[in-house]
């Protein structure tokens, strides 16, 4: 639910985005990275919420441009503005998106199938390729699969250990694919649609990465259904989908994927143990 903006984010909002409907402003709800003031049907204004990521701000941002001079085939955000501090709060204004998400579980195989695809196709330009992070699977103990195999399996009830260690072997078992570029968050409200089904525009790109396209086909599954991923993607991308998906929960492995320490490892294991429990 939307909610009535702080007047200190409205000053940054109408600074970077002169002349906006300030009665129709709506601060969204959102995650731990930003504050995003929403002028509907205009702008949106991303407000860092701490330092680490106001530093991140700029690369993100090149993302957006890169992502939007790739061609594809339904709208993404594009910068308004350049990234302006504000104190120790960065902020940019993005272009609106119209549509509107899906709800859980819901989603039509055509439109993911098409979206699926498009995102495999993109050519890496050099701009896209310089923002875009790599994640690795080993990297001097903080690869995605060092920090699963290391940190958190061992902290796992003792009933899960031995069948996450397996679905993590399978994974790693799988014949590496080209890398390209993976959205990185598909689910819940950043693929809208419009209101005659058709997709309309795929926001909040700032986990995207290069790796395995499996990857965004996973985040599809989780969230919009499993038969719908079958529907939409060809076997091998769905197999390899759920075995990104099996091990922890896909929408997870952002967390391990910056190839840097975990901020927390106490919460990440706690939201693994929820997502465990929950399959059983």
């Amino acid at each position: 639910m939307d909610q009535s903006v702080p007047a200190d984010l409205l000053e940054i909002a109408e600074a970077l985005v002169p002349g906006a409907p300030l009665g129709s402003a709506r601060l969204a709800e959102h995650g731990n990275l930003h504050h995003v003031v929403l002028f509907p049907g205009v702008a949106a204004v991303r407000v860092s919420k701490r330092p680490d990521t106001a530093a991140e701000m700029p690369r993100r941002v090149g993302i957006l441009r890169a992502v939007a001079a790739a061609g594809l085939p339904f709208a993404v955000p594009e910068p308004l503005s350049s990234v302006t501090m504000f104190g120790e709060h960065a902020a940019v204004a993005i272009s609106w998106i119209d549509g509107e998400p899906l709800p859980e579980g819901v989603g039509d195989p055509a439109a993911f199938g098409m979206l699926l695809e498009a995102l495999r196709d993109v050519e890496l330009s050099p701009d896209l390729a310089a923002v875009l992070r790599t994640p690795r699977r080993y990297a001097d103990g903080l690869g995605w699969a060092d920090i699963l195999s290391a940190e958190i399996i061992p902290l796992l009830p003792a009933r899960w250990r031995d069948g996450v260690r397996h679905s993590l072997d399978t994974l790693l078992a799988l014949d590496e694919v080209p890398a390209g570029l993976v959205h990185g968050d598909l689910g819940g409200g950043n693929v809208h649609f419009g209101a005659d089904g058709s997709l309309t525009g795929v926001l909040d790109w700032d986990l995207a990465i290069r790796s395995d396209p499996a990857i965004d086909a996973a985040l599809v599954g989780s969230w919009h259904g499993w038969d719908v991923l079958r529907a939409a993607a060809d076997e091998q991308t769905y197999r390899r989908a759920r075995a990104w998906n099996d091990v922890v929960g896909v929408e997870h492995l952002h967390a391990v994927f910056s190839n840097e320490p975990l901020a927390s490892v106490d919460g990440f294991v706690s939201s693994v143990v929820a997502w465990l429990e929950a399959r059983e």
